[in-house]
């Protein structure tokens, strides 16, 4: 009688683990793999005289339909919108996704990453927090689809989708000049981890000055954590020459301006005119209105899903892409 051909199941049985773990290890994942659990399947796969090479090609894991979003904080607008935008081109294709918020901490950051792989997601979409290409390369490495949207890596290498940071700045800028602003503050979140938005528009910001021939001091440009927002602008509104205009770095930003200037009854636009990047939705309907800088997250949301979609069917396809978005200028009251 000829003899049973071992198979994967019978060394995940053996082993008490998962056919996909065994799957893992056989494909040389083992990062997400305990050196215990590592050693069990090599021994059983000894013991059985299990011939992995000769099986590997019936041991592609089958689709699993679903997608991983890592968002960076959820509580961006922004974030959110590309999110449903995504969901929907998504779910056009039988697909599902897990959302995951990062909270801006690249440590859970990476927890979540291990997550996603380990419950073998087909793609993952991320809106980064760190700057260890390690973690991102080891899904490059590992053909594990994946597209960055709204910042960047360096030293990693993938599918992008973002804002023209700098083109969205000089929008601001430029408007604030043309009336007549000389002395304009810029207030962002902290860029302690290179954040791509935050770099790019005090970059730009610099350059929209210059070229507006307007000084940029010391003072006009600030980035801290949100809490500490108030109380850096009750320093500036104490300064001598206060600014005549404030340009938030993006949403969270503005509602701490607004907030301040409310409750010091710092009149818009009369004392201080405001414009932010990014179009959330009270800004128009504030009073008065603000104006701002949108995006077009719907059109950033389609190209998202489009690329990790084109990744999933044609893993072989080439060569990344960086799609940087154009910026609209949406004017209302507070200028």
């Amino acid at each position: 009688m000829k003899k049973k051909k071992t198979t994967i199941s019978d060394v995940a049985e053996k082993a008490g683990v998962s056919k996909s773990t065994v799957s893992q290890y056989i494909n040389q994942r083992f990062r997400y793999m305990s050196a215990e659990t590592k050693d069990r399947i090599e021994q059983v796969i000894q013991e059985l005289d299990f011939r992995p090479n000769d099986n590997a090609r019936n041991l592609k894991v089958k689709k699993t339909k679903v997608i991983g979003i890592l968002v960076a904080n959820i509580l961006h607008t922004l974030s959110t919108e590309i999110i449903r935008t995504v969901e929907e081109q998504l779910q056009h294709r039988g697909m599902k996704v897990f959302i995951c918020d990062s909270a801006d901490d690249p440590e859970k950051e990476k927890e979540y990453l291990d997550l996603l792989v380990s419950t073998q997601v087909d793609g993952i979409i991320i809106f980064p927090v760190g700057n260890d290409f390690k973690v991102y390369n080891y899904l490059i490495d590992h053909s594990i689809p994946m597209v960055f949207v709204d910042r960047l890596v360096d030293g990693v290498t993938s599918d992008s989708v973002l804002l023209d940071n700098h083109a969205a700045i000089f929008l601001a800028v430029s408007m604030l000049a043309e009336k007549g602003h000389e002395n304009i503050a810029f207030l962002t979140l902290p860029i302690d981890i290179p954040i791509t938005p935050r770099l790019e528009r005090i970059e730009g910001f610099k350059k929209a000055m210059a070229s507006h021939k307007l000084e940029v001091r010391e003072d006009d440009i600030h980035s801290l954590p949100r809490n500490q927002i108030q109380e850096k602008l009750a320093r500036i509104f104490d300064a001598e020459k206060p600014p005549t205009a404030i340009v938030a770095g993006n949403d969270l930003v503005l509602r701490e301006i607004l907030s301040y200037l409310k409750q010091q009854k710092i009149s818009i636009p009369g004392e201080v005119a405001i414009v932010s990047i990014d179009d959330v939705a009270y800004t128009e309907f504030y009073e008065p209105s603000i104006t701002t800088i949108g995006q077009p997250i719907q059109q950033m949301g389609i190209k998202t899903a489009e690329l990790l979609l084109n990744r999933i069917t044609n893993s072989d396809q080439a060569p990344y892409i960086t799609y940087r978005f154009a910026p609209e200028l949406i004017v209302r009251s507070s200028c």
